[in-house]
C-alpha cells in the first residue's frame, strides 16, 4: 500500500476510465483504487466488480458505483476467515460501508437505487452517463477519504 495518496487522482483515474468505456462504474473504482492506493490489491477484485454496474447487472437496484466503493472497503477492513457478527473486523467494516452509503444518500435524493436517480433518463444519453461518471468519481473519492483515514495515509 503506498504511503501516500491523492484522492483527487483516484477520482479522477475512476471517472477517466469510465467515461471513455473501459469499465463500468464499480469496476472503475476498484481499478482506480488499485493503481492509486494498493498496486498489490489482486487484479482479480476488479472482475469482482463486473456485476454491479447499472443497479446489478442492469437491475437498476443498488447503485454500482456504491457498490464497488463497498467491494474496496471489504477489501481494506474486511475478514477472510469465518467468526462472529461481533468480530472487530466485521463491525468495523460494516461501519465504514454504512457512511459510504450514507454520504451517498445525503447528496443523491436520500435513496441508493440506480432507477430512481436515472428515472426518465435514456440509458445511452449523455446525460446519463454524465450522471454515472459523476457518481463513480464521488464514490472513488470518498472511498479513499476513508481508506486514507482510516489507514493514516498521507494526503498529496
Amino acid at each position: 500500500m503506498k504511503k501516500e495518496i491523492s484522492i483527487a487522482q483516484v477520482k479522477h483515474d475512476a471517472e477517466e476510465v469510465f467515461r471513455i468505456g473501459g469499465f463500468y462504474c464499480s469496476e472503475a473504482i476498484i481499478s482506480s483504487v488499485r493503481k492509486n492506493i494498493d498496486p498489490a490489491m489482486p487484479e482479480a477484485l476488479i472482475s469482482a466488480g463486473s456485476g454491479f454496474p447499472i443497479g446489478v447487472g442492469r437491475a437498476k437496484c443498488m447503485c454500482g458505483a456504491v457498490s464497488g466503493a463497498v467491494v474496496c472497503l471489504g477489501y481494506f477492513f474486511g475478514r477472510t476467515t469465518p467468526t462472529t457478527p461481533t468480530d472487530p473486523k466485521s463491525a468495523k467494516t460494516m461501519e465504514l460501508a454504512f457512511e459510504l452509503q450514507e454520504a451517498f444518500r445525503k447528496q443523491h435524493k436520500g435513496v441508493l437505487c440506480c432507477h430512481v436517480h436515472t428515472k426518465d433518463m435514456d440509458m445511452a444519453s449523455g446525460e446519463h452517463k454524465a450522471q454515472c461518471v459523476a457518481f463513480t468519481g464521488e464514490m472513488a473519492a470518498k472511498t479513499a477519504e476513508i481508506i486514507a483515514r482510516e489507514w493514516k495515509l498521507a494526503l498529496v
